[in-house]
């Protein structure tokens, strides 16, 4: 566990996000985008690790692209959280006449087949494209939904995203207690969104070939999905430059088989085929592959 925050790193932090928070609300929107990226083209620059951090995972998952491209798609990660920050930054001004403007849908039929199960959806999504718009931007198109969320280590900073979160009427969930409050959702034939993709501890996960690699993944979203016997549906927001707006993607809902190992493979699967075709738009920055199996080196 990190190192506990002052109270005056709290409240610079704070100062210094809601600054651009605001910023980025307040300017036109070609502007807030400009100013978004060299926000996080700073970030790029002063915090180092984070990009030797993404530069070893796509070496290791992409070891056929050279150098050069292995950067290009470490700079497109940076860009893709500059949108991700102009988004969550104006929601408060998003609603049901002007969300078309951000984001459309694809494959919203799989969602739709999904709750005619009954027995509720596990959003199965991931830290790709724009996750906080994709949740929001569902709320307002189709219906709200609970989102499972863990608290930032700066609770201003944190109070300032959770707000906006709950803007379009969806529900948070906190890890916390998380299992008991997603099975209720799930009872009442509701969507409840996990993101699925960060690096776990051995005893909390299972180890999936993920690139190539063994990651170890949680495995308490397909006990979550035995127990509830609810759909399982991908869905992400994907960055589309050529209509230079996002699409909410849902996939066909992933047939479990009862293996833990198995099932959690088949997730992963899914998402790594996607994270293929946008590989710019994955937080590559994210350690991973931080969990190692019994005997195996360490990659950071």
């Amino acid at each position: 566990m990190g190192q506990k925050k002052s109270w005056l790193e709290i409240r610079a932090e704070y100062a210094l996000a809601s600054a651009l928070v605001f910023s980025l609300r307040a300017l036109p929107l070609s502007s807030a985008n400009r100013l978004a990226f060299a926000a996080t083209g700073l970030l790029d620059r002063a915090i180092p690790k984070l990009r030797r951090t993404a530069l070893t995972n796509l070496a290791m998952a992409f070891p056929e692209l050279d150098k050069a491209d292995q950067n290009r798609i470490a700079d497109g990660v940076f860009r893709s959280v500059g949108r991700l920050l102009v988004a969550l930054a104006r929601l408060p001004s998003l609603n049901t006449a002007n969300i078309g403007d951000w984001i459309t849908y694809d494959g919203l039929e799989n969602y739709q087949a999904a709750k005619q199960g009954g027995r509720g959806v596990l959003v199965a999504t991931a830290h790709l494209g724009n996750w906080e718009l994709s949740a929001f931007a569902h709320a307002l198109l189709t219906e709200p939904m609970n989102v499972m969320v863990r608290p930032l280590d700066n609770p201003s900073i944190d109070n300032l995203v959770e707000t906006r979160r709950t803007l379009s009427g969806n529900r948070l969930i906190y890890k916390k207690d998380a299992a008991r409050s997603v099975l209720k959702a799930l009872k009442q034939n509701e969507a409840v969104g996990v993101l699925i993709d960060q690096n776990t501890s051995a005893a909390e996960g299972v180890f999936v070939n993920f690139f190539g690699t063994p990651a170890c993944a949680g495995a308490g979203f397909v006990k979550l999905a035995y127990h509830s016997q609810a759909a399982v549906v991908p869905g992400f927001a994907l960055w589309e430059e050529n209509r230079q707006r996002y699409v909410l993607r849902f996939y066909p809902a992933i047939a479990l088989s009862g293996n833990e190992v198995t099932d959690t493979q088949r997730i992963h699967s899914q998402l790594e085929q996607v994270i293929r075709e946008y590989p710019s738009q994955w937080m590559w920055i994210h350690r991973r592959w931080k969990t190692r199996p019994n005997g195996d080196p360490e990659i950071y």
